[in-house]
């Protein structure tokens, strides 16, 4: 979201009340929340015509220059709290209006991939997966991408065969980010490691580095790294999908990422994929595919990686199921 949209958002919620502004908040993302939520921390005051070029694009209008509400801080921490709760917006509020760190390991979820990177990156292995299954998989896989290959395979080994932390690690590890894990004992051992994660997390992983990984978790344990291939479902299994799940996700994906997805799958796909379309969608993907030139691998792998995180959301869901199977350097194709 550019600067000014950001600028703009910010000057909209702080000017239609907390509570309408909390419900708003609850659709953002977690980048979202924060960058709009610094702008309001910081914004005191603002020109009437400023006000009022942001209302008229909500069909709204402002009369006069304000201040746009009495106590900025009060603002923020009423709309945060309603609409992340106390405790995670205790967390952001730290940040925004001390401009204090976000301890512990939930505040990593708000945090890029290469500060997160860089703050871990020294810490034993066991400590980073620890961190990392509390990720979104595409996070962590992001991060992942930030260390050497042997690093990363030794971490995605340790959340495969990690079965649970228990309540003292937990705390902890915790501790290692500066935060105590409030609940103390009673918190019970969470189940956050195993093949699964480590699959998820994969599927994120450029291409071009999956190779590797595997080959250092074969090389060390082949029966583990079978079972984390096994569990990995890749663009090139949408072809153990039925029709009705084909369907379902044409309907959620842009023809212009399918464009690019395309021009790295076999014929076999595309046939499956035309197959499933209207006559005349069909025509005009194939010429659009005929017509776009030589693309980067690493450009197809991402639109397909994003195809992918589409199925693992209409998987997850319960409207396709999934049967899973098992790249490269940045060439073209």
């Amino acid at each position: 979201m550019p600067d000014t949209d950001v600028d703009d958002a910010a000057i909209l919620l702080m000017a239609m009340g907390a509570e309408a502004a909390a419900e708003v908040f609850k659709q953002l993302s977690p980048k979202e929340v924060q960058a709009i939520g610094e702008v309001m921390a910081t914004l005191r005051t603002t020109s009437n015509e400023r006000v009022e070029e942001v209302l008229k694009r909500f069909e709204a209008q402002a009369s006069t220059s304000r201040s746009l509400v009495d106590d900025n801080d009060q603002y923020v921490r009423d709309v945060l709290s309603r609409a992340l709760g106390e405790d995670k917006a205790g967390m952001l509020l730290d940040r925004i209006l001390q401009g204090g760190d976000v301890s512990g390991i939930e505040s990593l979820k708000w945090m890029d991939p290469d500060s997160i990177a860089e703050l871990i990156r020294n810490e034993h292995p066991q400590i980073v997966a620890s961190i990392l299954v509390h990720l979104e998989r595409d996070h962590a896989a992001a991060i992942l991408a930030k260390f050497t290959d042997r690093m990363r395979a030794d971490v995605l080994m340790r959340v495969a065969t990690l079965d649970g932390i228990q309540p003292t690690a937990l705390r902890e590890l915790n501790e290692v980010l500066t935060k105590v894990l409030a609940g103390g004992d009673r918190i019970r051992k969470t189940a956050l490691g195993g093949i699964k994660p480590v699959a998820e997390i994969m599927n994120f992983i450029p291409g071009s580095m999956e190779a590797g990984i595997m080959d250092a978790i074969r090389g060390q344990n082949e029966e583990l790294a079978q079972k984390i291939a096994d569990n990995m479902f890749t663009f090139e299994d949408l072809m153990k999908l039925d029709d009705k799940a084909i369907q379902l996700l044409l309907r959620e994906v842009q023809s212009d990422q399918l464009i690019v997805a395309l021009k790295g799958a076999p014929s076999e796909m595309r046939d499956k994929i035309f197959k499933n379309m209207s006559a005349r969608a069909a025509e005009t993907l194939k010429e659009d595919l005929e017509s776009r030139g030589p693309m980067r691998l690493s450009e197809v792998e991402a639109e397909q990686k994003a195809i992918m995180k589409v199925v693992r959301k209409l998987a997850e869901d319960g409207q396709i199921a999934l049967s899973s199977g098992g790249g490269g350097d940045d060439a073209f194709v």
